[in-house]
């Protein structure tokens, strides 16, 4: 059924475009993109590898030897994006548009290659106002700043990443800009004692809420770009205890962030900086626990978030027909200022630090681009202690050689 909708979209709305006004309509962009790796030991990704975050820890069999320490390769396509671009008649006083675009990425690992929602949004523009309601990157991922790597995982976990049903309202003064959104989830979600849900949020009824501030100032071919944001969230764990009392308690967190951005003819460098609690739903380390029992009868418990600490920096060249550029980041586990006393609904909890060095090299000609990229990659795994934070840690390292080529529409 979804592939014949499919079918059907990319034949009836170009000819629904072509009918309407030429200055009204919709226009399809995109790229076919094949994605060929090694690595030199197993990872913790999602579909297959395509989406890599960090090297899995030591397991050893009977003998003593590293069962993750085996080698991996793969060629794979689900990267390739179909975008529509709408343009429509003045509303409310406004420009308007819309996006839909999606990609054969699939919901899930047993739906890999099956076509999934990325972005569908409509949005409302003034003169310095603009509106945006519908599904868009999370307002903690900077569409003008963030590091252009050919992997897909665009700098993950080191870099936040997250795609929300969302309203956004955006202020122009000047050059600068004034981001405010209201978030729910969908396709990253937070963890809780059910697993990944978005039913955390949704029970809790505020949604989450951001706050950006940024200034860009362009002039030729230079760019200054800097700003902040923070980000506040609310889960509400369970509905019911274990001793069937109904419940209420939260996961409150409070999340920061700063970046920066300077293009000048041969050169653009981007970098950002993260102290954020329970950032689990943004793909990286993180997540929260149970610090306390409120009431030992009635099983009522306190959640504290996890704090996670990471920076990233992304630099490259600006050339048309060969860029090449280089990204690191640094991740580490910053735990709770309290004493876990129960579970822990966290990614890599049991890491202490991650980091990445990253550099490629990109030749573009006409629509096609070949890229290759070389993505070295460590996780010091260790013992959780009290308070989350992890010690006796031990280092493994994953290297990925990647190749990409693309073909843009």
């Amino acid at each position: 059924m979804r592939k014949q909708l499919l079918i059907a979209l990319v034949i009836i709305l170009p000819i629904i475009s072509i009918a309407q006004d030429n200055n009204f309509g919709i226009k399809f962009h995109g790229f076919v993109k094949n994605d060929i790796y090694w690595d030199s030991r197993q990872y913790v990704a999602a579909r297959e590898g395509q989406f890599y975050l960090y090297p899995k820890g030591e397991s050893f069999d009977i003998n003593g030897t590293d069962i993750n320490a085996t080698p991996t390769f793969n060629i794979i396509s689900i990267q390739t994006r179909l975008k529509g671009v709408i343009t429509g008649p003045d509303a409310f006083g406004a420009k308007t548009s819309a996006v839909i675009e999606g990609a054969f990425f699939g919901h899930t690992a047993a739906d890999i290659n099956g076509f999934r929602l990325r972005h569908a949004f409509a949005k409302l523009n003034w003169t310095n106002t603009e509106l945006l309601v519908g599904q868009y990157w999370h307002s903690m991922f900077i569409t003008e700043c963030f590091p252009g790597t050919v992997s897909f995982n665009t700098g993950t976990p080191f870099q936040p990443f997250s795609r929300n049903p969302q309203i956004r309202l955006t202020q122009k003064f000047g050059d600068f800009k004034i981001k405010i959104s209201a978030m729910s989830q969908r396709d990253f979600v937070s963890n809780g004692p059910e697993g990944a849900s978005t039913k955390y949020l949704r029970n809790s009824v505020l949604p989450e809420m951001n706050l950006t501030i940024q200034y860009n100032k362009k002039s030729d071919n230079n760019e200054f770009l800097i700003g902040a944001g923070v980000d506040y969230k609310k889960l509400t764990p369970r509905l019911i205890t274990d001793s069937l009392y109904s419940t209420n308690e939260t996961s409150n967190s409070l999340s920061t962030m700063a970046f920066l951005k300077i293009k000048i003819p041969a050169l653009t460098i981007k970098m950002e900086g993260i102290y954020g609690q329970d950032m689990y739903s943004m793909t990286m380390i993180g997540g929260y626990a149970v610090t306390d029992i409120i009431d030992i009868s009635k099983n009522y418990l306190e959640y504290t978030p996890l704090t996670t600490l990471s920076f990233w920096t992304d630099i490259h060249t600006n050339g048309k027909e060969i860029q090449a550029g280089l990204f690191a980041g640094y991740s580490q586990n910053m735990g709770c200022n309290k004493t876990i006393i129960g579970n822990t609904y966290a990614r890599g909890g049991n890491i202490n630090y991650l980091y990445r060095v990253s550099p490629r090299i990109m030749f573009n000609s006409g629509k096609m681009r070949f890229s290759g990229e070389v993505e070295y990659t460590t996780a010091a795994y260790g013992l959780t202690d009290i308070d989350g934070t992890v010690f006796d840690s031990k280092e493994v390292s994953n290297l990925r050689l990647l190749i990409g080529v693309y073909y843009f529409f």
